[in-house]
């Protein structure tokens, strides 16, 4: 089963990723979503705006919350769509996904 954006309280992953400087961007259900790599109803990014939609699956805004998380100020500079990254990074990424993942109702 997958948990989309719409079934998390209101505000829920705004309080969670708002310390890390990430805005949360509400994209229109049907539309196409800025900035998402993967298409679809994936999440995307676009500088420190992590674009959604109600059918976006929560371990999706997750993800990419976590890239940006992760970044340094340079990427973060010049961030659309991929968020790039290596290996490395990505098990970090994985693993933080866990971790905040944790800190959201249900």
């Amino acid at each position: 089963m997958v948990t989309k954006m719409r079934e998390l309280p209101a505000g829920a992953m705004q309080a969670l990723l708002c310390p890390y400087g990430l805005q949360l961007v509400w994209v229109p259900d049907g539309t196409v979503i800025p900035g998402s790599h993967w298409g679809e109803v994936e999440a995307g990014l676009v500088g420190n705006g992590l674009y959604l939609r109600a059918d976006t699956p929560v371990h999706s805004a997750l993800h990419e919350a976590c890239h940006f998380i992760c970044m340094d100020a340079a990427r973060r500079a010049q961030l659309h769509t991929d968020a790039g990254g290596d290996d490395l990074e990505e098990c970090a990424v994985c693993y933080l996904q866990i971790l905040l993942g944790a800190q959201l109702p249900g």
